[in-house]
């Protein structure tokens, strides 16, 4: 039996093409309340951006944010935390402030870039996402880096990095987080305070992000407009997002 589910937003439950959440996915909502599963936002997002999207006509129960790195409960307050460790946080403060590339740098209450091109204007634009305000680091703790990379500088960065990886979501766009992080920990952590068990879980997803958590997961779906890569990693592939791709799996799954 499902108890708890996890939904990527970006191509899972929030479509670029419509600019809007399928009324199937809205529906199917509705029904998971109702039978009492307990559902979960699972994003590289920052709650700053979620707030900005049409996501109100959906209820979530916590939010996975940062890839893992901040995870939050219905009142968003910090239910999970992990910062990028000191010794990598200051090598990509260094990156940031030499302005070589565009970084973004996320605090738990702030996010702010170094500068932006029309590199950074196309990535944000195709998550529906405004361009961060131009800013400082201030000392305080940072959960991820987002490096705009067009020219393969991220795998210089990375190399100074012992402590981090680096996660795509956009061919140009990359997240930096700890080695030990993902959307996979956070999930880990949350089902272990609400006492629900691995197999009870159920995870949506289409991005390189997502895999570790389709992976983890009892039941791992991809979305039919994801990647081979993600689809590869995935329990079941169901159709996209804008022919009704989520509602279908949790049909078929019998779980509405």
């Amino acid at each position: 039996m499902i108890k708890a589910i996890f939904f990527d937003i970006d191509g899972t439950l929030l479509s670029h093409k419509s600019k809007r959440i399928p009324n199937s996915t809205i529906d199917a909502f509705k029904q998971l309340r109702e039978k009492g599963v307990y559902l979960f936002a699972a994003t590289g997002r920052h709650m700053l951006e979620m707030e900005q999207l049409p996501l109100d006509c959906l209820e979530f129960d916590g939010y996975i944010t940062l890839n893992g790195q901040l995870s939050l409960n219905a009142s968003k307050e910090i239910m999970d935390e992990s910062p990028i460790a000191k010794e990598d946080t200051m090598q990509m403060v260094e990156s940031f402030n030499e302005k070589k590339v565009p970084i973004m740098i996320v605090e738990k209450n702030r996010m702010y870039i170094n500068f932006a091109d029309e590199q950074v204007k196309e990535a944000q634009e195709l998550i529906s996402s405004p361009i961060p305000e131009i800013g400082s680091y201030q000392g305080d703790k940072i959960y991820q880096f987002v490096i705009y990379d067009r020219d393969n500088q991220a795998k210089e960065i990375q190399k100074k990095l012992p402590n981090c990886t680096m996660v795509y979501w956009n061919n140009d766009a990359i997240d930096v987080i700890p080695k030990d992080g993902g959307k996979a920990i956070g999930i880990q952590n949350v089902i272990k305070k609400l006492g629900i068990k691995r197999e009870e879980t159920m995870a949506f997803g289409d991005g390189h992000n997502d895999i570790d958590m389709l992976q983890f997961v009892g039941i791992g779906v991809a979305m039919g407009n994801s990647s081979d890569d993600v689809k590869k990693e995935a329990d079941y592939i169901t159709d996209d997002i804008d022919c009704d791709g989520l509602y279908k799996a949790l049909k078929e799954y019998k779980v509405i």
